[in-house]
């Protein structure tokens, strides 16, 4: 037995220090036992040691890569917070906390050295986990923040439906490439379903499940994220759509420029994009608001022909102008020969329809598939419909069929499904090669294109698809496009192959908006009774010190082009109507803009000239739909055309005026700077007449919508 003096000598005697040689000894040592334990280790207790917890994410993200699983960023965002919260799941289950009896959450790590002080306890967030080297710790807490970083990347687009989430990861992925979350033990919580896990889940299930009833888990072992801000959250959807900017008309002096020209506008797809943007809380961009298409997309009881021998009449009123007192509105309503039922020709349609995966959103393809039913149901039985689409590449779903079988139709139809880029180029080729195939001698050989965007695939300018387009329409067949959707849209695209393939050119956003065009307005948008239709208006500056043409600024023409029937033009259809606005400043009234000259001032002298009194001469000149020389139709208007009052002239053309006042104010001209939304209302709302279909109750509350939206009131 060791005596008292004995042991406090050797407490007293100091330790000598370790020598390089016992200290290499040691290590070695040390590493022998540690390979011994590597090799013959039998893991008795639970399972084998595994890899350390950012060895393991690695080899979890390496074997997806291989398998070459992600392939956008997208699904890199979705999968990235599974794994995120199994490598925390995996931590914590290799290092769970204990909960001591005194309610404090203490640390126990297995490869801690055994001497430690009991007096102290640190928070579990904050002490070392495993009792490695400076180095290893430091590159094992990167990593882990690296994890944690991935769990809270933000997806690249504002959040979709879980349904639209999952059709886009099957559009990227193959569906059995889909990686599967690893499934935790009952007793550890679960990660939720779908690849947005969050992170603290299985942090939060492990505290659950091994605290004592009664204990309050220690918020300092929840992982906390730092706030992102709040653009990268929810970054905003890129918006791809392509609208043609115009400058809206100038006033001209009539002594220096007293002819103006342009061609007829039918189309109303400005219409549909004013509704859907105000709906949506928000005011149009400007170059969105063409302003004779929101006027023409309303029907009117204008005078009609008598026959189909002369395609329209036309019906000239000069009216006081509402916003301003000393200036006069000279309005042109032309309407088309309506053709009865029994009297219209066969058709011979194809629809080319888009399919490419930007369409796969409610308001793109599904909606656009029960448009063309409502369509297939207001066909006669010997029409014929072919359908071809497009995507990666063109195809023809459905050859030359008669409109008799319908469920034949409608079944090719339902079965449009999305997927690939746009070969639009590629699919009017074999449109039109279908067409060709069919085709009717004096009847309706009509394309009709559904997309929603540019075509990203084969001819993507515009003029090389307006040339091609140009080459077809000379064979007789002829071209309308409906656009479905927003944020790929190109209506400067629609509109200018629409133009050129003698169409129409419209938008549809609802299945009401369907109906309209393609059932109730079947007729004005198939069957085309003139085409190449131009107006030229000429001021007798005797009368007229200056004048402004509301709208048509993208249809705008050369004087001469008037005359020259190979310049292309717009096209009526079946009882059509069509509706031009000018506002004209009465000579000597003081309302002109434009100061007179002061050397060399234009005087007009018409002492002794023929029609002096008249306002202004209306020429149209069309073409016969199966014709290619032009006809002249002239009106001449003067004082019989003119009413005193604003109140006295018909109900259609004050709405009309109203819609056009609307459009104006939409794109802020200084026309209607000073002209409230609620005098719009009060004209519009009185002249409402007639409104079978709820289209003038509906511009009401448009009305409405832009005044709670805009400054100007």
């Amino acid at each position: 037995m060791v005596d008292d003096n004995e042991l406090e000598r050797l407490r007293d005697l100091a330790v000598p220090a370790p020598d390089g040689e016992a200290k290499a000894r040691a290590f070695a040592a040390a590493m022998q036992a540690f390979d011994w334990q590597e090799n013959n280790s039998t893991a008795t207790q639970g399972t084998a040691a595994g890899l350390r917890l950012t060895e393991r994410a690695q080899k979890l993200w390496r074997e997806i890569m291989q398998r070459k699983l992600i392939a956008t960023p997208a699904i890199t965002a979705l999968v990235a917070l599974p794994i995120a919260g199994y490598a925390a799941f995996e931590m914590l289950k290799e290092q769970p906390p204990v909960i001591g009896g005194n309610g404090k959450i203490t640390e126990t790590v297995a490869d801690k050295p055994v001497a430690q002080k009991p007096a102290v306890e640190q928070p579990a967030i904050n002490e070392p986990l495993a009792a490695a080297p400076a180095k290893e710790k430091k590159a094992d807490a990167d990593s882990e923040r690296r994890v944690e970083d991935e769990a809270q990347v933000a997806p690249a687009s504002p959040p979709k439906p879980a349904t639209e989430v999952d059709s886009l990861a099957k559009r990227e992925m193959a569906p059995e490439a889909m990686p599967a979350p690893p499934a935790a033990p009952a007793e550890s919580g679960q990660l939720a379903s779908g690849g947005r896990a969050n992170a603290q889940a299985p942090i939060a299930a492990m505290q659950s499940a091994q605290a004592p009833a009664g204990a309050v888990a220690d918020s300092r072992l929840m992982v906390q994220p730092a706030p992102m801000p709040a653009d990268q959250l929810q970054p905003q959807e890129e918006n791809r759509d392509r609208i043609e900017t115009f400058k809206t008309n100038p006033v001209h002096e009539t002594t220096q420029d007293p002819v103006s020209t342009f061609s007829i506008d039918v189309d109303t797809a400005s219409y549909s994009f004013v509704r859907r943007s105000l709906k949506e809380g928000t005011l149009p961009d400007p170059d969105t608001v063409r302003v004779e298409e929101m006027i023409n997309y309303f029907p009117y009881d204008w005078k009609g022909p008598d026959s189909a021998a002369t395609p329209f009449n036309s019906t000239v009123t000069v009216m006081p102008t509402p916003w301003n007192e000393r200036t006069k509105l000279m309005h042109v309503a032309i309407k088309g020969f309506d053709v009865k039922p029994a009297e219209q020709p066969k058709a011979n349609l194809v629809f080319l329809i888009d399919v490419s995966g930007s369409m796969d959103e409610p308001d793109k393809l599904p909606l656009l598939k029960s448009a063309f039913r409502l369509l297939v149901s207001k066909l006669k039985a010997d029409d014929t419909v072919s359908i071809v689409t497009y995507a990666g590449n063109a195809g023809t779903v459905l050859m030359p069929t008669k409109a008799v079988e319908r469920e034949k139709i409608l079944s090719a139809i339902d079965n449009l499904a999305p997927g690939g880029s746009t070969a639009g180029e590629a699919g009017i080729k074999e449109a039109y090669k279908l067409a060709q195939q069919s085709f009717v001698k004096d009847g309706i050989n009509r394309v009709m294109l559904a997309t929603d965007g540019d075509f990203n695939v084969g001819q993507t300018d515009d003029d090389d698809l307006k040339q091609l387009i140009e080459r077809e329409r000379k064979t007789g067949v002829f071209l309308s496009v409906f656009g479905f959707g927003r944020g790929n849209l190109n209506d400067q695209m629609m509109q200018t192959i629409a133009q050129n393939g003698n169409g129409t050119a419209a938008y549809i956003d609802t299945l009401a908006e369907a109906e309209k065009v393609l059932v109730e307005d079947a007729s004005s948008t198939l069957f085309t009774i003139a085409k190449d239709v131009k107006i030229q208006v000429e001021f007798n500056p005797a009368t007229v010190s200056e004048y402004r043409l509301v709208g048509y600024e993208t249809r705008a023409l050369k004087r001469e082009d008037f005359n020259n029937d190979r310049v292309d033009a717009g096209d009526i259809g079946s009882g059509h109507s069509v509706t031009a606005v000018y506002e004209i400043t009465p000579k000597g009234s003081g309302a002109e803009q434009v100061d007179p000259l002061r050397y060399g001032q234009g005087k007009v002298d018409n002492g002794g000239v023929a029609n002096a009194d008249e306002y202004a001469f209306v020429k149209i000149r069309y073409k016969l739909p199966n014709e290619n020389v032009s006809k002249l139709i002239t009106t001449p208007v003067t004082a019989a055309n003119e009413v005193k009052s604003f109140d006295e002239a018909g109900s259609d053309q004050r709405f009309s005026v109203a819609v056009a006042a609307f459009g104006q104010k939409l794109r802020d001209e200084d026309q209607t700077a000073n002209f409230g939304y609620d005098r719009i209302l009060e004209i519009a709302n009185a002249a409402r007449g007639a409104d079978p279909f709820g289209y003038r109750a509906e511009f009401l509350s448009l009305v409405r919508l832009a005044s709670s939206l805009g400054t100007n009131k």
